[in-house]
């Protein structure tokens, strides 16, 4: 039975393809050095926030929060980052996403 938990547990921290591949897109888009900051979402799993060279922002929701740290550390040119002053900082937000963020304070 601990190969079985074992095995499951390994599973989680590895990072998925689609994962990887939707990280490294946005890096190639926005430029580096990009920034992540994992962030645990309760039993959901974790969302991996991306922060572009550019200053644009993404995210990622992955399993755990290892399987965030393990997406991070596969994608070249992604440092892991805490929501620092530096990093807040390197963020632009946009027009479009404070119009999508207020939305629902528009409509009452």
């Amino acid at each position: 039975m601990a190969d079985t938990t074992e095995q499951s547990s390994e599973a989680e921290q590895a990072p998925r393809k689609r994962d990887i591949a939707v990280a490294r897109q946005f890096v190639e888009e926005h430029g580096s050095p990009a920034r992540a900051v994992v962030q645990a979402i309760g039993r959901s799993g974790a969302r991996v926030v991306l922060v572009g060279g550019d200053g644009a922002m993404g995210d990622v929701f992955v399993p755990s929060t290892a399987a965030g740290n393990a997406l991070v550390g596969a994608v070249a040119d992604l440092d892991e980052s805490s929501w620092d002053a530096e990093t807040v900082n390197a963020t632009e937000i946009g027009a479009e996403h404070r119009r999508k963020m207020g939305r629902s304070l528009t409509r009452r």
